[in-house]
């Protein structure tokens, strides 16, 4: 990642064009506000519920609550926004975060006969949001700049979003802690319907859309591009199954519970650590962007990833397993910031919709269904066997990529340029 002298000249130029671009800065507002609301109510919820039922699993079922209706509809997103609009559909997934924060809100307040079953009904509805989101800043991306500095805005744009991961926990544990669920639930309210304002005020050249076609006929077109790239069906196997086993936040609550003996500030801390580690590389990443050598470094990545996780669970002191997240969150970085450049580089305009929608299905399953996972596993294992196990997993998962995909291993990031 070293830069000769002639280059950085060069290099700063272009930071300066990325801070300022408009169209650019107004989309990571959106995304930074959208996340916000979402890691809230992530970090309020999941102690909502473990207060209501001190049961691991019930916090697994909180990933299945979102991941079954975010399957149902994400193709079905992806068709819309590269066919109808690249933007409106993310200005309703905005506005339905809000409404859904307003009915967790609302359970705090009104007595519900099974106050759980409301909760979850937020979280499903959430789930359809979110399929919308990701396809929209993704088509909306690529108009934003372009093509040359897609790597270098790649790794701006991870910095940003895991800037956002790291406030929206600590602010929600914050607000658990110092005041109640009741404002923390008020707080995303308002930073969702933010976000919607802020995505509707925003102004891009948008290229014709995609020529109307049979929906199922489109979205078959979709995932045999993805399917029929092994880089990128690589990069996505690999990030969806390392998450899948090797995630450990939606087991937090129980690890402060019951392992560390904390409060809900202290959960914040904990599921902020890893989007500080992120942030930190992303924003190396954004100033020296990986070329050479990217199969290397992503596999090594994600392989450090998983030793973080096993050090964790047989962690007992509380800022030892913060910093061990911390790394966790570094190494992941790497992952996404690649994975996110790939997927740019690799897809036609007309089908970015499309493509991200099956790339969010790889990623978001692996956060929802590895917290599933993560809860049946700590269910049939115990808490700390199950995060070993699924950190175990993840170098299994490395090794089989790498033998299955070589073209993603011997990876040259200036080869898709």
């Amino acid at each position: 990642m070293a830069q000769s002298n002639l280059e950085k000249p060069a290099h700063r130029a272009n930071d300066r064009l990325l801070l300022k671009n408009r169209s650019l800065k107004r989309l990571l507002a959106f995304r930074v506000q959208i996340v916000l609301a979402y890691q809230i109510i992530a970090v309020v919820v999941g102690w909502h519920i473990y207060e209501l039922t001190h049961n691991a699993l019930a916090l697994g079922l909180i990933g299945l609550a979102e991941v079954v209706p975010y399957f149902s509809c994400a193709l079905f997103a992806g068709y819309a926004v590269d066919h109808h609009s690249r933007r409106m559909f993310g200005v309703g997934a905005g506005f339905l975060t809000c409404m859904n924060a307003l009915l967790l809100f609302s359970t705090t307040l009104v007595s519900y006969r099974n106050p759980s079953l409301w909760i979850y009904a937020a979280i499903a509805s959430g789930g359809v949001a979110r399929a919308f989101i990701g396809p929209t800043y993704n088509a909306l991306f690529a108009l934003c700049l372009p093509r040359d500095q897609y790597a270098r805005a790649a790794g701006m744009g991870s910095s940003v979003f895991q800037s956002a991961l790291v406030a929206g926990p600590a602010i929600g544990g914050s607000l658990v802690a110092w005041t109640s669920m009741t404002v923390a639930y008020l707080v995303a309210t308002l930073l969702a319907a933010s976000a919607a304002l802020t995505l509707l005020s925003l102004t891009v050249n948008e290229p014709p859309l995609a020529q109307p076609s049979p929906i199922l006929a489109s979205i078959r077109e979709g995932v045999r591009f993805v399917f029929g790239n092994h880089i990128l069906l690589g990069a996505q196997a690999l990030d969806m199954f390392a998450v899948l086993f090797g995630g450990a936040v939606a087991m937090l609550p129980a690890f402060i519970h019951d392992i560390f003996h904390a409060g809900p500030e202290a959960l914040g801390i904990l599921r902020a650590a890893p989007a500080l580690g992120a942030i930190a590389i992303g924003l190396l990443l954004s100033r020296y962007p990986v070329s050479r050598h990217a199969g290397n470094w992503l596999m090594a990545a994600v392989s450090s990833f998983g030793i973080c996780i096993i050090l964790f669970a047989l962690s007992r002191n509380f800022w030892l397993a913060v910093l061990l997240l911390m790394a966790s969150g570094l190494f992941d970085g790497v992952s996404v910031v690649m994975r996110s450049t790939i997927m740019q580089l690799s897809t036609p305009d007309a089908m970015r919709g499309r493509v991200s929608s099956i790339s969010g299905i790889f990623i978001g399953s692996s956060n929802e269904l590895g917290a599933f996972e993560s809860g049946v596993a700590a269910r049939l294992m115990g808490l700390v066997p199950s995060v070993i196990f699924g950190g175990a997993m993840t170098l299994v998962v490395v090794a089989s990529t790498s033998y299955l995909f070589p073209a993603l291993h011997r990876l040259d990031i200036k080869r898709l340029r």
